[in-house]
């Protein structure tokens, strides 16, 4: 429909359904004769009116495909539309074909909806069967044509192989809405090779590389977008770690990676999967194979915390302004139903056949009869969800669009209501809220942990009474939805040597601490997981009776140790491991201000173990650990950003290498002297030399040295003297070592020496004279965008001049800008193939598209090819740096650089957030990170380095 049709609607259900009709008429009596024959029967024409008020798109489609509307006037859509033939010999016109037959046979719907002839379940099973007669048909056509091609796959035994496709989301369900895409995951029951099937074995393919681009093949017949329109939208993100998994899993190795990797969201993802086309029968075994996956044996309400992990990620979308009218992902939508029921499901399907089902309808029926969902409430969620995805369907039908959200125009939110049966949008929107709020209520009373509090004195009694006695209903009774688990680890402790060993007055402490922890960790978020990290912690503090002691007298330090656990799996590991941490929890300046850079690298130069150098690094240890908890706490706190924290860790790092290298020198010096005249430099390269070091990092670094030019070489002047060359990689070595020795504070860095020149085939450590000769006559691109983010961390103040110049000279020179786009684009391309671990249900901050190392690869690029005119792009290393360094170059306007900014800022933040959490940086997307993601990615592709495969 046109915008100025559209705008001239009128804005009464009357009136508009006639301006509607009267259009529709028009378009469908001048399409054909035998159309405007037909419309002379006035019934027809009056259920065409009803169907042009619902969609334009069934207009549209009955204007170019006239004989269909012959067909639905003489049985309503009784009888299906006949699927096309793909004949080989008419290869170009499948597309046409297929979209032809989709718009058919989607119109049929439509008439069939719009007239009351099909309730909501007959419409969601129409658009499955639909979409699965087009994919077999599409996949036939297709395995038919790469087997004159290439032959077949055949096992060594020459059995032959086929394609897998299984659908899952509501495609496996059988509940597929109206405009939907549909979730597919290729796959083949047994390796082999099209060499085994007679053809020539140097162009022979695997079964991998096969049915790879067999399934690339039948998603661009469905997908793409032609003339016709689209056949089915093709989503293959569910697929083994998503977008960077490969296209075709063999079931072995599916299975591997399910049963080592799988998680929680792809055991709901796949309680719906299905075979929809190609080889049935093995998809059906692998499915039985998969099962325990799927559903565990055991009555399974582990399953409950997956759910709210994607509850929370529901909410997280939900926050957004555009969501706020989402039926699907907004609260009381149609995703909280279906993850209510899959989760009662996923606990009792491994006792209860009867619950394995795939469609959401029956197994809420299942759920009623087996009373795991009361017979009213069961009911009330039946009609809600009806209500929903019939309602979802016609705001898709309207114009074939895949939305879940309410129209904003007025006249489509009237053509809605009104094709409904409702006299207008504010009686229809009533009605939306009161299911809404219907499901929001039983979803929260079903799923949502119980929070009742017990008193102390029960906690305490209960504590008391363990092992032999004491009664779990109190751990329930006080938060504890998992209590018999809660109730198992505490008599385990209760009965473990340290507290059996424990004195009187040790005891006492420990029975009035423990309560006290108890009732802190029934009220934090994840209760049963504060505790198991609250007894690790307490296990190692047992024999020191001081900590109890202080845990004892200050309550603010308990509340803050409860805090710090239930939030923070880093913060519990180091307490636990290191006990020692539990005084920054009272210690003053754990709440104020953080020193800056010259403070936390003094606090490590100050460090002094005298001649022990097992003593220095076991007190430089605990400062780090110390200074490195205070700014852990003060992040989760709030109290500072995320960029804030990450420039701290960094210069907490520097001030650790420069009192690392002082020892080392030491050391090297006592056995070989000193090279008269030599000066030495650390290099901190990556998220180091960038100041954007994050919790538990390693340290890229990279060493030079200057010796003077003298017959003979430099050597030292010890009892052992070395040349200088070897004094040297001797120093680097010792560096090394020290940084990742393990003391009982822990070890101090991993350090990853690789991006020195030649990488691992070169020298540990290199002259200014070879290192200025590889970095402007052989580095690679690669190597020079590295160089970017390179900084002096410790060593000799003149070297440090010398390095800048160096750099300077090798970034700041003329480049083949069309070269240097292609040679970063491929880079960054291999880089995400290899590394990327994004999958359909979490981004992956650091290597996914659009993610930090997009933001880093395009400022490095910026800089390597600006930088020979614009010299001010040379002196920041970090990102924000850059990015104001970018701006005022003119590479980016105001808004460009404030939107890369915050995009900057965001994920670095969710990254250290899940440092803090001891959990990958992969993240379920929200908003501010969509947001970010597009803003890096704009940015990409406005300079040209948006990678294509």
């Amino acid at each position: 429909m046109s915008a100025s049709f559209s705008s001239t609607l009128p804005h009464d259900g009357p009136a508009l359904e006639h301006a509607l009709a009267e259009r529709a008429l028009t378009r469908l009596r001048a399409a054909s004769p035998q159309a405007r024959a037909a419309l002379d029967d006035a019934g027809l024409a009056a259920r065409v009116a009803r169907v042009a008020a619902v969609s334009d798109f069934a207009i549209d489609t009955l204007v170019r495909q006239p004989a269909l509307l012959l067909a639905l006037g003489g049985d309503d859509g009784a009888a299906e539309p006949p699927p096309p033939s793909l004949d080989a010999e008419f290869r170009a016109d499948w597309g046409a074909r297929l979209r032809r037959y989709r718009a058919a046979g989607s119109t049929r719907l439509i008439w069939r909806d719009t007239l009351g002839l099909d309730r909501v379940e007959d419409t969601l099973e129409g658009s499955t069967r639909l979409a699965e007669i087009c994919l077999r048909i599409a996949l036939s056509a297709l395995e038919d044509e790469f087997e004159r091609r290439h032959g077949a796959v055949r096992t060594r035994d020459g059995e032959r192989v086929r394609l897998v496709v299984f659908g899952l989301g509501k495609l496996g369900g059988g509940e597929l809405n109206f405009s939907s895409d549909v979730d597919l995951v290729y796959a083949y029951e047994h390796d082999g090779s099209t060499e085994f099937d007679g053809r020539d074995a140097a162009r022979a393919l695997d079964a991998e590389a096969y049915f790879a681009k067999l399934g690339q093949q039948l998603a661009r017949l469905l997908d793409e977008i032609t003339a016709d329109g689209f056949c089915h939208r093709v989503d293959l993100r569910l697929r083994p770690y998503g977008n960077a998994g490969r296209v075709a899993w063999s079931f072995a190795a599916m299975e591997q990676y399910f049963q080592r990797e799988g998680r929680d969201w792809e055991r709901y993802a796949w309680q719906k999967a299905r075979p929809v086309a190609g080889d049935i029968e093995a998809g059906e075994r692998f499915l039985d194979a998969l099962r325990p996956f799927v559903y565990r044996r055991y009555l399974d309400f582990g399953a409950l915390d997956g759910l709210r992990a994607m509850k929370a990620a529901i909410s997280a979308e939900v926050a957004r302004k555009e969501l706020a009218d989402d039926i699907k992902r907004g609260p009381g939508g149609i995703r909280e139903i279906e993850f209510l029921v899959q989760a009662l499901q996923l606990i009792r399907g491994g006792r209860e056949a009867e619950l394995r089902g795939r469609r959401l309808l029956p197994a809420l029926r299942e759920l009623i009869a087996l009373r795991q969902i009361a017979e009213e409430t069961g009911e009330s969620l039946a009609e809600a969800y009806r209500f929903l995805r019939r309602l979802e369907n016609r705001l898709q039908m309207l114009r074939d669009a895949q939305t879940h959200a309410l129209p904003a125009a007025d006249s489509d939110r009237l053509r809605i209501a009104v094709g409904l049966g409702y006299p207008d949008w504010e009686t229809l929107s009533s009605e939306l809220e009161r299911w809404r709020e219907r499901v929001t209520g039983e979803f929260e009373a079903l799923l949502a942990p119980r929070r009742r509090r017990a008193a102390p004195d029960a906690l305490t009694a209960y504590w008391r009474a363990l092992p032999e006695s004491g009664d779990a209903e109190t751990l329930a009774e006080a938060g504890f939805e998992a209590a018999a688990d809660a109730d198992g680890a505490l008599r385990d402790f209760a009965r473990s040597p340290g507290v059996r060993g424990l004195s009187d007055a040790a005891r006492t402490r420990l029975d009035r601490v423990l309560p006290a922890l108890l009732q802190g960790a029934a009220t934090s978020s994840q209760p049963m997981l504060a505790l198991k990290r609250l007894l690790a912690l307490l296990h190692n503090v047992l024999r020191r009776s001081a900590y109890l002691a202080l845990l004892d007298e200050q309550p603010a330090a308990l509340s803050r140790l409860v805090e710090a656990v239930s939030r923070s799996a880093l913060l519990a590991e180091r307490l636990a491991s290191h006990p020692l941490l539990l005084d920054e929890l009272l210690d003053a300046r754990v709440v104020g201000p953080l020193p800056g850079r010259e403070e936390l690298q003094a606090a490590s130069a100050e460090v002094d173990g005298g001649d022990d150098a097992e003593a220095t690094l076991q007190a430089l240890n605990e400062v780090r650990q110390s200074l490195s908890f205070r700014i852990a706490m003060a992040l989760r706190d709030g109290r500072q950003s995320a960029e804030q924290s990450a420039r701290q860790l960094a210069w907490l790092a520097d001030g650790v290498v420069m009192r690392i290298l002082a020892l080392a020198e030491q050391e090297v010096a006592s056995a070989h002297g000193r090279v008269p005249g030599a000066r030495f430099a650390v290099l901190g390269y990556g998220s180091l030399g960038g100041e954007e070091l994050g919790f538990g990092s390693d340290l890229d670094l990279v060493f030079l040295y200057d010796a003077p030019a003298i017959e003979g070489g430099a050597q030292s002047d010890g009892a052992r003297p070395l040349d200088a060359g070897r004094w040297f990689a001797r120093l680097a070595q010792k560096i090394v070592a020290l940084l990742a020795a393990v003391t009982a504070a822990g070890r101090l860095f991993d350090v990853d020496v690789r991006l020195r020149p030649d990488g691992a085939k070169g020298l540990l450590v290199s002259s200014l004279a070879s290192f200025s000769e590889y970095q402007y006559e052989r580095a690679w691109t690669w190597e020079h965008q590295a160089l970017v983010r390179a900084r002096f961390v410790a060593g000799d103040g003149g070297l440090h001049e010398r390095f800048e110049a160096v750099r300077e000279r090798t970034l700041a020179r003329e480049r083949d800008a069309a070269k240097l786009r292609d040679d970063v684009a491929k880079m960054r391309l291999k880089m995400r193939a290899e590394l990327d671990r994004s999958d359909a249900a979490y981004f992956d901050l650091k290597q996914g598209e659009g993610g930090l190392v997009d933001l880093e690869f395009l400022l490095q690029y910026l800089v390597l090819r600006d930088s020979v005119r614009e010299r001010a792009l040379l002196s920041p290393r970090d990102s924000a740096g850059l990015i104001e360094a970018a701006r005022r170059c003119g590479a980016f306007d105001d808004t460009q650089a404030a939107s890369l900014r915050v995009a900057h800022t965001t994920l670095l933040a969710a990254g250290l957030e899940c440092t803090l959490d001891r959990r990958p940086r992969r993240v379920v997307e929200t908003e501010a990170i969509a947001a970010s993601r597009a803003a890096i990615s704009t940015a990409m592709q406005a300079h040209g380095l948006r990678e294509t495969s």
